[in-house]
């Protein structure tokens, strides 16, 4: 076929370029006015304080929305929250055909019928190492070592060239319930697939050397279960299947059963026994076993690994779980990181525990985690295999991605094009990026309910966490003179009693005696400026009591009779 000389390749991120986590991806190929797209990954992002009752935030998918008739496919990388957990809110909008392995597969319909979906979204399957197409683009899986089974980068050919999205990525000559990096695939893309753009993980390229092998975790785990006197709980991030295999095999080697307790740890341990990924591990018992087990003949596999409240970690740490209790001189490894953001939840957990008698060792302890990422040495190894004509750093924030680009222009390629969401960055035939050249934001998921940041209504939560909520509802007659008492709700207020001083209920009554007796008639009939004096009234003089502004709602309903 005659190459298309308008046809252009071009990428660009609605998440995760300039943040770690909600990753989502576009390729794009033809003529700027006819392109055929290509998504990558469709994650989320976990929502911390600042927005109050928000679960979950993902991508703004508006411009590839507006072009659902154009999208060729999606394909995911891997089945981490943060690359495939917006798949079954937002693929409706985008009903597009949709590729991913067979453990990816099980997990978006694992996890649709625990969120209650009336149905998942149809996945073909695919091999790595088979190529497919979508549209325009030939596609194909090149096996990735990461911390979760069946990582995959995505290599992208078209006419006008190659793209290689690695995904989450690792080199680990020895790893655990997963398959290891393609070294002999990355080569030959290396060789023959010319032109090649690299979109790169950018996660630890701060930071020198190799990432540890899994294997090495699972030796030093055996070691810490094997010497524990007493119970032992292991805390994981529940995908990673391959941390759950060593911990179990670490179980079995010193005389122990494992008692799970969590939903997620339940739900991904089904999917990999189910696809043989337990084969010789023996049946987890339930948590209802646990205390039926002798103390030093139990092993406790946990979620809560992050200090989410609701978590199996945190009832246990707060003595509220209903059937597992540790004792002093028992044992908690947190075979984990802590996610930015989640660090306070976790030491009030680490603390609730030791307050408790009970050991905790983490990875500044022990090695008991190893990141699924890799660090400098491993991505040298990655452009040598492969040498890419040019470079896009993504999956990481501000200072990842500079780092990953200073690392590229050491290894002198050729072209290095930073970019964050929202860019639009031209791969071949010609590079160069076009700034915020199409809109990437970002959604709330609130409930069931997906909305735009500005309707979610979080700007009112935090003003109410600060200053609480103050009602008062009043009855004006045709005279300007109020009927009947005033009616007060009082949300969220310090409550001092007997003390004088602040009565808010006392400021509030002669907030608005003072604001009836102070305005003539003609304004004390017209409902919506009485209200709005009184609400202005009310919150100052609270504000000079107490010194923080409530939130102030004012009813002046009109009598319906009066002298």
């Amino acid at each position: 076929m005659k190459k298309e000389k308008t046809a252009q390749l071009v990428f660009a991120a609605l998440g995760g370029v300039g943040e770690i986590g909600m990753n989502m991806a576009l390729y794009g190929f033809g003529p700027a006015n006819d392109r055929r797209w290509l998504i990558v990954d469709c994650g989320v992002t976990f929502a911390g304080p600042h927005l109050p009752g928000i679960d979950l935030i993902m991508p703004d998918t508006r411009f590839i929305e507006a072009h659902a008739d154009r999208i060729a496919g999606l394909v995911l990388t891997h089945a981490h929250e943060d690359h495939y957990g917006a798949l079954l809110d937002l693929w409706p909008a985008l009903d597009c055909p949709v590729f991913a392995t067979r453990f990816a597969k099980a997990m978006v319909d694992a996890k649709a019928r625990g969120n209650g979906f009336s149905s998942s979204v149809p996945i073909k399957v695919v091999k790595p190492g088979e190529r497919f197409v979508a549209g325009p683009f030939e596609l194909e899986l090149v096996p990735m070592a990461h911390s979760i089974p069946q990582s995959c980068g995505v290599l992208i050919s078209t006419e006008a060239g190659h793209a290689l999205h690695t995904g989450d990525w690792k080199i680990d000559a020895d790893p655990v319930g997963g398959w290891a990096t393609d070294e002999t695939r990355l080569r030959r893309i290396g060789k023959h697939c010319r032109p090649l753009a690299l979109i790169a993980d950018s996660t630890n390229a701060t930071r020198d050397g190799a990432s540890p092998s899994e294997s090495e975790v699972a030796a030093n785990l055996t070691k810490l279960i094997k010497d524990a006197p007493h119970r032992v709980a292991v805390t994981i991030f529940a995908s990673n299947v391959g941390r759950m295999i060593s911990i179990a095999r670490a179980a079995q080697a010193a005389g122990r059963q494992v008692v799970a307790s969590g939903r997620a740890v339940h739900r991904i341990s089904e999917i990999a026994r189910e696809q043989g990924m337990l084969d010789g591990i023996d049946e987890f018992f339930d948590q209802d076993a646990f205390s039926s087990l002798p103390r030093n003949k139990v092993l406790l596999l946990c979620t809560g690994s992050q200090g989410e409240a609701r978590a199996a970690m945190a009832r246990i740490a707060r003595k509220t779980h209903p059937v597992i209790e540790l004792s002093p001189g028992d044992q908690v490894i947190f075979s984990s990181r802590a996610i930015p953001g989640n660090e306070r939840e976790i030491n009030d957990i680490h603390n609730a525990l030791v307050d408790s008698g009970v050991k905790v060792i983490t990875d500044r302890d022990e090695l008991v985690h190893v990141s699924g990422h890799p660090r400098r040495h491993e991505m040298r190894q990655l452009y040598d295999w492969t040498r890419p004509d040019v470079l896009v750093p993504v999956h990481g924030e501000a200072v990842h991605l500079k780092a990953h680009c200073d690392l590229g222009a050491e290894l002198k390629i050729a072209e290095i094009l930073p970019a964050r969401n929202g860019d639009l960055v031209s791969l071949f035939p010609s590079q160069g990026v076009a700034r915020a050249e199409i809109p990437a934001g970002r959604s709330y998921l609130d409930g069931y309910i997906l909305c735009d940041p500005a309707d979610s209504g979080v700007s009112e939560r935090r003003k109410l966490s600060l200053g609480g909520h103050v009602t008062v509802s009043l009855c004006v007659n045709a005279k300007g003179r109020m009927e009947g008492g005033l009616k007060i709700s009082v949300i969220g207020l310090p409550r001092i009693e007997d003390d004088e001083d602040f009565d808010p209920h006392a400021t509030i009554r002669t907030a608005v005696a003072g604001v009836i007796k102070g305005l003539n008639r003609r304004t004390r009939g017209d409902a919506e400026r009485l209200a709005e004096a009184i609400r202005r009234a009310v919150r100052g003089e609270l504000y000079a009591i107490w010194g923080n502004k409530p939130m102030v709602t004012i009813f002046v309903h009109e009598a319906r009779t009066g002298t």
